[in-house]
């Protein structure tokens, strides 16, 4: 985070505990020795911050599994570089399995993040630290595994829910849990959610959760689970905490003016760090032929990743002020001669190679407004609140007001504003997931899958589709617990169809 210091120790334990079986029978050398941590009030702002890094390194790879497995953004296709085939273009075509590297990677980032923040709320309860100032590290500690587990059970279903330490003399524990029913999670998060919200401060913190990120994100667990009055409840309290939508769309990203009245939660980047904080984004969405064209840095290698896709693009109405913030269109191939898109929100000039700026948005006011308005929507239909809220994002992009609509109509109105509203902040999965039936999934991204393979957003050079790309069946609505977990703790079941 920026000006912040981070625990170099800490944040590996638990993905050693997961990548090697070694630690069954030997202990680290290197591991911190925590109970000569957590002493004064700077060592545990020092622990809370080394939370927030792993925020950061879990936020840069999450569109792989929140964008690119939707009609929002594919590839820029390398017929000469098949290394990321079974990586990160499963995701793209369908084809993720039990053995795919990528989600090792996922489950166990979460899981280290997870243990981190376990163990750091237990060792400040026994520390001498004042009790005055641990209400507002344990509420940010709580916001985080609030944050980590909603998503867990959205990528997985069944969790294993852990919120104690796992003990150091008998690490091999690790391998006992058990997942949970998506009940019992949801539970934990909404527990840790309240009582974040309980204990911190409204007032902006830059980088730091705050009581209105906690809110806005226990009103999203309730629309999560339908319970539309909880929803309505929650968010309404978002309303009265000074949160406003900014007159420039396209200046939410921008570094300039980023941490705006908007913004109710973002994950931090500095590009003047020595500490490894810098942003790489748009290196990394890019054309993959671009060079510096993007970039503006001509060693540039860009990775192709993440391109918006056609559908994405014609999705926007006409004068929506979106669409020039959010998709560059100015970029041609020099194989094709055609325009390969690319993401533009996170394209901003930058004084050191391959270090940006960017600061990723995570929670937004707009999207405060989106959710009232669909769940207020969803219990009495489109009443007069319901259309202010929406409307209210429809004319800073721009629009036109809407009227009129029946309750159906009103609920495609409002998810297609949360498509080009929020487009490539990593909600387009969820958004998905939680309107729509595994069937209905299936059926929405196979014809997506059609017209996309019909007429490629990016050419594919003459390379052909395999027979079992872009075939989406209704169990992948969650993704597989990785072969790795169980192959060390034989409790843990799969999920159907893997």
């Amino acid at each position: 985070m920026k000006n912040i210091l981070f625990i170099a120790g800490l944040a590996g334990c638990f993905i050693q505990f997961s990548c090697n079986k070694d630690f069954l029978y030997k202990t680290d050398p290197t591991q911190i020795k925590t109970d000569d941590f957590y002493k004064t009030p700077a060592e545990l702002e020092q622990a809370v911050n080394g939370s927030y890094s792993q925020l950061q390194g879990i936020i840069n790879n999450q569109w792989t599994f929140n964008e690119l497995p939707t009609d929002n953004t594919t590839i820029d296709f390398n017929p000469d570089d098949r290394g990321q085939a079974d990586r990160i273009e499963a995701f793209e075509f369908y084809t993720v399995n039990q053995g795919s590297v990528n989600i090792e990677g996922l489950y166990n980032s979460y899981y280290s993040a997870i243990f981190n923040v376990n163990n750091t709320l237990q060792k400040m309860q026994q520390s001498e630290i004042p009790d005055s100032v641990k209400p507002a590290y344990e509420g940010q500690l709580k916001f985080l595994r609030g944050y980590y587990y909603f998503n867990l059970v959205q990528y997985f279903g069944d969790a294993v829910l852990i919120t104690e330490p796992i003990p150091t003399d008998n690490p091999s524990l690790a391998w006992d849990y058990l997942r949970k029913p998506v009940d019992s999670v949801y539970m934990q998060v909404e527990k840790d959610l309240k009582d974040a919200a309980a204990e911190l401060s409204p007032d902006p913190n830059i980088g730091k959760a705050t009581k209105g990120a906690a809110l806005t994100l226990l009103g999203k667990m309730y629309l999560t689970r339908k319970q539309y009055a909880e929803a309505v409840s929650t968010l309404k309290q978002v309303l009265s905490l000074g949160y406003s939508l900014v007159p420039s769309y396209a200046s939410i990203f921008d570094p300039k003016t980023e941490n705006g009245p908007e913004s109710i939660f973002e994950v931090q980047y500095d590009s003047k760090s020595d500490k490894g904080e810098w942003s790489t984004f748009i290196y990394t969405f890019a054309p993959r032929k671009s060079g510096g064209a993007v970039t503006r840095w001509d060693q540039s290698n860009p990775g192709g990743w993440n391109i918006p896709t056609n559908d994405m693009i014609n999705t926007y109405e006409a004068g929506d002020k979106r669409k020039a913030a959010s998709i560059g269109l100015d970029y041609t191939s020099p194989d094709t001669h055609k325009v390969v898109p690319y993401i533009k929100k996170y394209d901003h000039p930058h004084a050191i190679y391959n270090r940006t700026d960017d600061n990723w948005p995570l929670l937004r006011y707009a999207d405060v407004l989106l959710m009232l308005a669909e769940a207020i929507n969803e219990q009495s239909g489109p009443t007069t609140d319901a259309y202010t809220y929406l409307n209210q994002v429809r004319q800073r992009a721009g629009l036109k007001a809407v009227s009129g609509l029946s309750k159906d109509a009103f609920r495609e109105k409002v998810l297609h504003e949360r498509r080009v509203e929020l487009a490539f902040e990593n909600w387009r999965w969820f958004d998905l997931k939680r309107t729509k039936t595994p069937e209905e999934l299936a059926s929405f991204l196979n014809a997506y899958a059609a017209k996309e393979k019909a007429n490629p957003t990016a050419s594919r050079q003459g390379v052909p589709y395999s027979s079992s790309d872009y075939i989406f069946q209704p169990y992948e609505a969650l993704y597989p617990i990785p072969n790795s977990e169980r192959l060390v703790n034989d409790k843990l079941t799969q999920n159907e169809g893997y």
